[in-house]
């Protein structure tokens, strides 16, 4: 069997489910309060994976505005029948089942539509023999009186065209009784269709269940080896593994594309990156699949890219993909005259064209604040995946008029940033104070660390004139003291020119999957609080050392 990379798609990429097309594979994962939507994931032999778009693109196909935090677009899943790709999936906390459709994979996709009669998670399209069209999802009621209720593996005959249910909704299974049964997934293969589930939740308990009957219907009989894919009570480096889509590879074997988290620290207890994309190969054993252990197999080799902002965009300047593939620029899909940022960027509750101008000043992306800060639930930050467990970002920023800076994120609760208020903008705050001219030192640096209503700041000056911001996160060092036990440390720095000025050493652990339980992953970014500000570059070297 080929042994193919590990993590496939690094970075926060949960929840992926795959389809097939002629030679051509693509992958979809979830983004919860995150524009664009759905990244939309392409390769031809596995190996290799280009982010070649997104699902949801306008703010009017998802209405995230106001979605709660873990909310918004979980768990797609993506088809494909008579020339037309589907993805279909929860707005959770929001519009519902929606199903979008495309006929090419990287956009423009529909405005989507909800389908009516879905009260559930984690939606499966499949067609039987005489095209009828199931949904299957999971039960959980996540809005309404009966909030948290599950009932089960649910299914219902579908109007993908009217977007309405056929019937009420039937049970299908319970799983073998551990806890949320979700993420289903129908397959036919031979003379039975297969019923694959997630069970345990998503956490350290997470694993795959099938089950199978001769009917889409069922009823289904589960698999005595169930569940029969899990790392639970292990001590494999990748855990939490589970919610997996099954597919056939280039080498004509089947194997499963799933959800997995790379915790580190001594007791392998935080995951900065949040839950990424995985694989393992299956063999079918007796009708049954048996799982292989998903094994880490990280690519060899560092990844790196610098970006500036030009006249076509943020223009990637040199790229460096030996730990994953790196979204370079697209044009704009409706070929509007404007320069856009590439599809690996990311807003939150907006879209990046609300918050990053590439034209107002040439040369650099400008962020204008609407007074919000990270501590908001929609701030003017727009970011990218962190995608390796060692990773430097770097940015060059003129903060003249106003405040802004470099941020890891989780949620509003859970940041770390170092941010720059230059000359002008502290002239102005501290004359609107009544207080002496801000700006006479130059630029003020301000590290924060901002945590379930905790904060801590480290401040410093740096001549005037624009700065070089710098958020690394790097390795604990191993052993075994408090500090080992944490997933890595977030170093915050600032230089212009020869003067530097190192602020902050930040434990890793509060930004990451367990402590922030937000279902999402690391994002580093751009942001503004006070008036505008101006970044010329946004540069990334990342390994998995």
């Amino acid at each position: 069997m080929t042994e193919y990379p590990n993590p496939l798609i690094p970075g926060f990429n949960p929840d992926p489910s795959v389809v097939k097309v002629g030679d051509d594979y693509y992958i979809v994962t979830s983004t919860f309060e995150y524009l664009p939507g759905i990244p939309v994931y392409h390769s031809t032999d596995f190996v290799t994976w280009s982010q070649i778009g997104n699902v949801i693109t306008r703010m009017e196909q998802a209405e995230l505005e106001n979605v709660v935090t873990a909310g918004g677009v979980w768990a797609p899943t993506i088809r494909y029948r008579d020339g037309l790709f589907y993805v279909i999936v929860t707005i959770a906390m929001g519009r519902g089942c929606m199903l979008y459709t495309a006929t090419d994979p990287a956009g423009r996709w529909s405005d989507g539509i909800v389908l009516e009669g879905i009260e559930g998670i984690d939606p499966d399209l499949n067609w039987d023999d005489e095209g009828t069209a199931y949904v299957t999802f999971s039960g959980l009621i996540t809005k309404g009186p009966d909030l948290g209720k599950h009932l089960g593996i649910q299914q219902v005959k579908v109007d993908l065209v009217k977007g309405v249910a056929l019937e009420e909704p039937r049970s299908l299974w319970a799983g073998t009784g551990l806890k949320f049964p979700e993420a289903p997934h129908l397959y036919r293969r031979g003379e039975f269709w297969y019923l694959m589930i997630a069970e345990g939740g998503t956490e350290r308990g997470h694993g795959e269940s099938i089950a199978r009957g001769t009917s889409p219907e069922g009823p289904f009989e589960g698999f005595a080896g169930n569940p029969f894919l899990s790392a639970r009570s292990t001590n494999r480096p990748i855990q939490n593994t589970g919610h997996g889509d099954l597919v056939e590879t280039p080498d004509g074997q089947t194997s499963i594309v799933l959800l997995g988290m790379r915790p580190r620290g001594g007791t392998q207890a935080f995951s900065a990156l949040g839950r990424e994309t995985f694989v393992s190969s299956i063999e079918w054993v007796d009708g049954w699949p048996v799982a292989q252990p998903v094994v880490l197999r990280p690519r060899a080799g560092s990844t790196s890219y610098a970006l500036t902002f030009g006249a076509e965009g943020a223009v990637v300047e040199s790229v460096s993909a030996g730990a994953a593939s790196v979204p370079t620029p697209t044009p704009a899909l409706d070929a509007a005259p404007v320069p856009v940022l590439d599809d690996g960027w990311l807003a939150i509750r907006r879209e990046t064209t609300s918050v990053a101008s590439l034209t107002a000043r040439p040369g650099w992306l400008v962020i204008d604040s609407d007074g919000s800060t990270l501590d908001d639930p929609r701030p003017t930050f727009v970011g990218r995946r962190q995608l390796n467990q060692t990773a430097a970002f770097t940015t060059v920023v003129d903060a003249a008029g106003g405040t802004g800076g470099l941020a890891a994120r989780y949620d509003e609760d859970h940041h770390y940033e170092i941010e720059v208020t230059g000359s002008e903008a502290g002239d102005a705050a501290g004359s609107a104070a009544g207080g002496a001219a801000g700006g006479e030192t130059g630029n003020r640096i301000v590290a924060r660390a901002r945590l379930s209503g905790f904060e801590q700041t480290f401040e410093a000056t740096l001549p005037a004139g624009p700065v070089t911001l710098h958020l690394d996160s790097v390795n604990t060092g191993g052993g075994f003291s408090p500090r080992a036990m944490s997933s890595d440390r977030v170093l915050l720095w600032a230089s212009v020119g020869d003067a530097v000025v190192h602020l902050a050493d930040l434990d890793g652990r509060y930004l990451t999957a367990e402590t922030a339980a937000s279902f999402t992953g690391r994002v580093v970014g751009l942001y503004a609080t006070a008036g505008s500000v101006a970044f010329s570059s946004f540069d990334y070297v990342g390994s998995e050392d």
